[in-house]
């Protein structure tokens, strides 16, 4: 096949059909959740300074609401997601584990999923312990 023909075939994919393109898109998305993140803490945080503790205490019975837990589910897999694969990305610049990068990546993904799953457990039992409703309470 020439080269030609080659690049023609991958009309459409791009260079987005391989994993590590995948793995480098929801990198920079994770690390955008937790950005946002930091502000909204920083700012829910200050408002006990600026505006009273009532103001935090009102904020902090909202966080309680179920969709606010799972929201922090969310959170988890970010920083989750983002910490395992940046240590893949450091393994790979020190040389390790080069050739097998699909395979570390899916070792560091199992290692997410698993602590999101003690996470999910968590979150789950909490609202099922905290609010009568459960999951239909998120309205």
């Amino acid at each position: 096949m020439s080269p030609v023909d080659a690049a023609a075939t991958n009309v459409g994919a791009g260079n987005w059909k391989g994993l590590g393109m995948w793995a480098w898109l929801l990198f920079r998305i994770a690390g955008i959740v937790l950005v946002i993140y930091l502000f909204a803490h920083i700012g829910v945080i200050s408002s006990a300074r600026w505006s009273g503790h009532s103001t935090l205490n009102s904020a902090l019975t909202l966080f309680d609401h179920p969709l606010f837990v799972l929201l922090d589910l969310l959170l988890v897999w970010a920083v989750l997601f983002h910490a395992l694969n940046g240590v893949r990305i450091l393994l790979m610049d020190f040389g390790l584990g080069i050739h097998r990068h699909k395979a570390v990546f899916v070792v560091c993904m199992a290692v997410a999923v698993v602590g999101l799953g003690f996470f999910a457990l968590k979150a789950f039992s909490y609202i099922a312990a905290h609010h009568a409703g459960g999951l239909g309470g998120l309205v």
